[in-house]
């Protein structure tokens, strides 16, 4: 645990069970769910290391060693459209399993997060449809 406070007011088990619902909606998502479905094959493993990304960025926990922005974009099949999608499905777990000041404060980490993710998966998509040309 963190010697710092929380961004907000939450609990760990608020975080866990936000995380555990939010992929129980994306699994069945008819846009999200295939994508993710061929990406996580141990769904326990997975919602962990996202609790732990969440602990890392509400709590300032140092528990979370991954790379989302290296995942997203070597994942080879998420659009940058994907991300309008997510945040859609997130925020309304949120609304649903939070206090409106909770659900607000964890948005705006969730938006700010997505956004950065989508530019790099939208970089990839430039260089992958458009690959720089040498000079020279």
């Amino acid at each position: 645990m963190s010697l710092l406070s929380p961004r907000f007011p939450i609990s760990e088990q608020e975080v866990e069970l936000v995380v555990h619902e939010f992929y129980a909606v994306v699994r069945t998502h008819p846009g999200l769910g295939p994508i993710f479905n061929k990406h996580v094959t141990d769904w326990t493993a997975h919602e962990a290391k996202i609790v732990n990304f969440w602990r890392n960025v509400i709590f300032f926990d140092k528990v979370y060693d991954g790379n989302p922005m290296r995942a997203h974009m070597h994942a080879g099949d998420v659009r940058p459209q994907h991300f309008d999608v997510w945040l859609g499905l997130f925020d309304s777990v949120l609304r649903r399993h939070l206090n409106a000041l909770q659900a607000a404060a964890w948005s705006e980490l969730a938006h700010r997060i997505g956004r950065g993710l989508r530019i790099g998966v939208e970089e990839r998509h430039r260089n992958t449809v458009n690959p720089p040309r040498l000079v020279g």
